[in-house]
């Protein structure tokens, strides 16, 4: 540690992502992106993007991008807040709605990136215990708090709740902010976006990273009433106006507008996902329901770790998290049908060796 950093920096556990290998080729099953590439509409509009205008600086209130989202899921303009991805939105949703001192609610198993956002701001957090299923318990979010964090469907395990439970949080929680957060909501789940216009403490975030194949470009979006959204471009001003530059948002619009390329690609993943659930089955495994694009699996006997570190030897990198409840399994990413293939190839070799 350097003695120049400050307390926080030296206390702080950063999120580590998964990894981004350069030493070979890999079937890369780790991290969740689309194995499709992003709509030929989309990288014309790159194309297109790229010219003399990069000189200037990009719209910081992205109105062509606020409206396109707006006008998709039949809201307001102000009821948009664009960012750098959705790990910044939900950072910057951490630090307007979240007071140090209070304590926030989410999983015990859900995104690692919650516990970084609250230990550097100083919010103190409580953590909701999953079922044995990894199930939530809703009664965990019906308590006094200072605010509620749900991903849905939730990550790594890939199970999606009901609108009927978190219309039950939502009522009551009606006094704090309840951020439902939808990165994966497009391959299977329902989204509770309609909800908005009936709860003014509901803020939902999702992302153009998974199910629109732009992990590379970095944009995510809050939706959310007003009030809500404003509190957002208060906090956002007050670290860069420029969040998004000329191309990305450019790029985004085109990646909204373009339903029957989106919808094709989400459906051949969900497919895919079906037709894998169905083979692991069949080799031993326990795998959780999913509505997202990956699986939380694990097989009967072998374990989690040992197939971690033998697919990679293989060629095929997955996730493996090394953590309590969680540690004999591997969340796997869908890829097209000939990674998924190869890699139940490579699973056989293993556990039948």
């Amino acid at each position: 540690m350097s003695k120049y950093w400050s307390e926080v920096t030296r206390s702080i556990e950063p999120y580590v992502c998964g990894e981004q290998p350069k030493d070979k080729k890999y079937v890369k099953l780790n991290t969740n992106e689309n194995p499709y590439p992003p709509s030929p509409k989309v990288l014309e509009a790159i194309k297109n993007a790229a010219n003399g205008d990069l000189r200037l600086y990009p719209d910081p209130n992205c109105d062509k991008l606020s409206e396109t989202i707006a006008e998709y899921y039949d809201l307001d303009r102000k009821q948009i807040f664009i960012g750098n991805g959705s790990d910044e939105v939900l950072a910057l949703s951490f630090l307007t709605f979240f007071n140090p001192g209070e304590t926030i609610i989410f999983p015990d198993i859900s995104y690692s990136f919650y516990p970084v956002y609250a230990d550097l701001y100083k919010i103190n957090y409580k953590l909701a215990k999953l079922k044995e299923n990894f199930s939530i318990f809703v009664d965990d979010f019906l308590t006094e708090n200072g605010g509620v964090v749900i991903p849905n469907p939730n990550a790594p395990t890939g199970r999606c709740l009901d609108v009927a439970s978190i219309k039950k949080i939502l009522d009551y929680n009606s006094n704090k902010v309840v951020i439902i957060d939808e990165a994966y909501i497009d391959f299977g789940g329902v989204s509770v976006v309609n909800l908005i216009k009936e709860y003014p403490n509901l803020l939902v975030i999702q992302t153009l990273s998974k199910s629109r194949s732009l992990a590379g470009i970095r944009v995510g979006f809050a939706l959310g009433q007003e009030e809500l959204i404003d509190g957002l471009n208060r906090i956002k001003n007050s670290f860069n106006s420029y969040t998004i530059d000329r191309v990305a948002a450019i790029a985004a619009v085109e990646a909204i507008k373009d339903e029957e390329y989106f919808r094709e690609c989400a459906s051949k993943i969900i497919k895919t996902r079906e037709e894998v659930v169905e083979k692991l089955t069949l080799l031993d495994f326990n795998v959780i329901p999913s509505k997202a694009n990956f699986i939380f699996t694990a097989h009967s006997t072998y374990p989690a770790s040992e197939l971690f570190t033998r697919l990679r030897e293989k060629g095929v990198l997955v996730r493996y998290f090394n953590k309590n409840r969680i540690n004999n399994y591997l969340r796997i990413t869908i890829g097209s049908d000939e990674e998924m293939n190869y890699f139940i190839e490579k699973v056989k070799e293993i556990i039948n060796d």
